[in-house]
């Protein structure tokens, strides 16, 4: 594995630092959209420095399991932000598989589901049981827009995947199909509505936020980061398996592309949000569903005409 670690460091600081930015960039566009002023563009920063600052609770019944927790999926979501390509269409770790991207996140998920039971509270196992309806049905949907979009590459490398998506002919009927289904994956994996709503606390529709409401402090500052870091990378996936342009070219105009395409998603999410209201728990399997049929469309088209 040729590892360059220029690119692994710059992948790492570029997507920390724009992260809480890409936040800004989704709650300006929705308070625009709902006529008000919103927060600053910057106010994610502000946010992680405060809880920086404060003093961690821990709950009584927890075990080590729930201080694991933060560590693990920090550590997870960076895996996966160093194996998608931003700078060029090679891994930063010269090798980056597609799938194991798709489980270092769950690996994430899992761990954060973990902590939230140990506490034993009904909020956090409330949380953490809608997390793993939702990924049982939007893990297929990924799978399937994946192998769809590596037919042509005939590998899961994000390297070949993202080197075969920028040529020219590329981008077709099938490609527009898995498309749908990976903006659907990305409102469930990154719990923006209709499938979950991440400013309220409302016990009857939260999910992420649940497993989230022992945490305070430091570990706090962990797991919100890391769901901003997160929200980039699915983002930066989608980029380099869809629209790759400008990936190759100098590298302060590669990083101008991926910060535009960036901003582009996060609008298009920001637009998506304020038209439609957050969907009932038992209505998620038909959203989720249309992914795994636009997946499935895709990948039929590749397989029969290759377009």
């Amino acid at each position: 594995m040729n590892v360059d670690l220029f690119t692994v460091i710059l992948t790492l600081a570029a997507t920390l630092l724009v992260a809480p930015a890409l936040q800004g960039v989704i709650k300006r566009v929705k308070a625009f959209w709902q006529f008000r002023s919103g927060p600053p563009l910057l106010q994610a920063y502000l946010d992680l420095a405060k809880l920086a600052r404060k003093g961690s609770v821990i709950p009584e019944p927890s075990s080590l399991v729930f201080l694991a927790a933060p560590t693990v999926v920090v550590g997870a979501t960076l895996g996966a932000a160093v194996l998608v390509p931003i700078i060029g269409t090679r891994s930063p770790l010269g090798v980056g598989d597609a799938i194991l991207v798709v489980g270092l996140l769950a690996l994430g998920r899992f761990a954060l589901a973990l902590g939230a039971l140990d506490t034993g509270g009904s909020f956090g196992g409330m949380g953490a049981s809608r997390e793993m309806a939702i990924a049982a049905l939007v893990e297929p949907a990924l799978f399937i827009a994946l192998f769809a979009l590596a037919i042509p590459a005939g590998s899961t490398d994000l390297s070949q995947l993202a080197a075969v998506a920028g040529q020219p002919t590329a981008f077709g009927p099938a490609t527009l199909l898995a498309l749908g289904a990976l903006l659907i994956v990305a409102i469930a994996e990154t719990g923006r509505i209709p499938v979950d709503n991440p400013d309220t606390h409302l016990e009857l529709t939260m999910v992420h936020e649940g497993m989230l409401l022992e945490y305070s402090g430091r570990p706090l500052l962990l797991l919100t980061g890391a769901a901003m870091v997160k929200q980039t990378v699915v983002f930066s996936l989608i980029i380099a398996l869809v629209a790759p342009w400008g990936m190759t070219a100098v590298l302060p105009l590669a990083l101008l592309f991926w910060l535009g395409k960036l901003a582009v998603l996060g609008v298009v999410l920001a637009c998506i949000e304020t038209a439609y209201a957050k969907l009932r728990i038992l209505r998620l399997p038909d959203l989720l569903a249309s992914a795994v049929a636009l997946g499935g469309l895709s990948l039929l088209a590749r397989a029969m005409w290759g377009g």
